[in-house]
């Protein structure tokens, strides 16, 4: 954010309900999910892990998104690319380590499933599947259970702008739409479906889509975190008071490659790419702290050197942890005795 902007603009954060310590906060957890990312891509390039699906350029809406729910009781279905979302609601470091690097003690499955296939009871993040946007109709099923029992949650879901063609999506809208769920539905529209862009796949808006199951659809800057914490904060509102689903699509760009087995310039220029990281949430959020006088250069370098330290205990732990044993292929495969 420009300086200029400084005197009409600082404090947006307090006229939608943030404190300056949340603000702080959601910088410093976007901040974690940028490192967190471009330390995955050294460890694939190094050979210590075998794959990883990056999400840079798409942090400020995710982070800012989960700052608008309640983290104690909603119920969260992101999707792979989501480290932000599931580091702002209660997930660590060494939780995402121990799933790169596929070890027994990986909260999310034990190590079974590919990384970004986050799930934890604690936490009520609903373990996903490969095929995509399969978390729609399923998301839509616990804003089902949240009505027929009279409860105060909602479900919130996010997939990507390829994920809107599928039969998943606009099952899970019809059925959401008609019974009046309490569901959020935030597309992260980062211009590409690996290599189809978005000109290739979509005519008109996403958001708009939502009007034929009818309910309200509304796009937002995805780099903007403010206004996507406004947009979801307004959405949830909506939701609880028995108004029934949203469908957000935040507007934003997939900085890297699709993921590591990608090579995003045989489809895109570095001209394009580069011109996109101009609109980079995470620099624009700093700056508008700084604007505010709630960030400083100095609580930077604090903060990144913190964010390191934090990064180096995971890898390390996380690289000499065990493997699951070949037996424990067998574990889980039914329900324990007594279910939940």
């Amino acid at each position: 954010m420009a300086k200029t902007d400084s005197v009409t603009q600082s404090f947006r954060h307090r006229e939608i309900g943030l404190t300056d310590e949340q603000a702080v906060q959601m910088y410093a957890t976007m901040l974690t999910a940028r490192k967190f990312d471009e330390r995955m891509l050294l460890l694939q390039r190094a050979g210590k892990i075998n794959f990883h699906v990056s999400g840079i350029g798409q942090e400020a809406a995710q982070v800012a998104a989960a700052f608008a729910l309640d983290r104690e009781q909603d119920y969260f279905l992101p999707y792979y690319r989501d480290y932000g979302f599931v580091l702002s609601v209660g997930m660590t470091l060494r939780d995402l380590l121990l799933s790169v690097f596929a070890k027994a003690e990986d909260p999310n499955s034990g190590g079974r499933q590919m990384p970004g296939h986050f799930g934890s009871k604690k936490l009520r993040i609903v373990t996903g599947s490969s095929p995509v946007t399969t978390q729609v109709p399923h998301a839509v099923g616990f804003a089902l259970a949240a009505k027929m029992k009279g409860k105060k949650f909602v479900s919130f879901v996010t997939f990507g702008d390829g994920s809107s063609n599928q039969g998943d999506f606009h099952e899970g809208c019809n059925f959401a739409g008609v019974h009046k769920l309490p569901v959020i539905l935030m597309c992260e529209n980062n211009q590409y479906a690996i290599s189809v862009p978005i000109d290739r796949q979509v005519s008109g808006k996403i958001s708009d889509r939502a009007l034929g199951y009818g309910f309200p659809g509304i796009r937002v800057d995805g780099n903007d975190p403010l206004e996507v914490y406004r947009v979801v904060k307004e959405a949830r509102e909506r939701a609880v008071a028995g108004e029934g689903p949203t469908l957000i699509e935040a507007m934003m760009y997939r900085l890297s490659p699709h993921s590591t087995s990608d090579n995003d310039l045989a489809y895109r220029t570095k001209e394009e790419v580069e011109e996109n990281k101009l609109k980079d949430g995470l620099p624009r959020f700093k700056q508008y702290l700084m604007d505010c006088g709630l960030w400083s250069e100095e609580q930077e370098q604090e903060l990144a050197a913190a964010i390191k330290g934090e990064l180096d205990d995971a890898t390390a732990y996380a690289d000499k942890a065990p493997f699951p044993a070949p037996e424990d292929i067998l574990l889980h495969v039914y329900a324990d005795e007594g279910g939940y």
